[in-house]
């Protein structure tokens, strides 16, 4: 756990990866499930936020 938040702090790609695509997966969550209307509403928000993150965040240092 240690070693993720460090990873963050520093910019590292693993673990800024590894968030975005959660941030994915909650996005596609949200949008498969039938009961919740503000999470289905920003559901494709939050899946288009974690692309775009997962993209840029490609570009840093391993």
């Amino acid at each position: 756990m240690i070693d993720f938040i460090q990873g963050l702090l520093r910019l590292r790609r693993g673990p800024w990866e590894m968030l975005a695509t959660i941030i994915i997966a909650v996005g596609v969550f949200m949008l498969m499930q039938p009961f919740v209307m503000w999470a289905f509403t920003y559901s494709f928000i939050t899946t288009l936020i974690g692309t775009v993150m997962f993209i840029v965040v490609s570009h840093f240092p391993e």
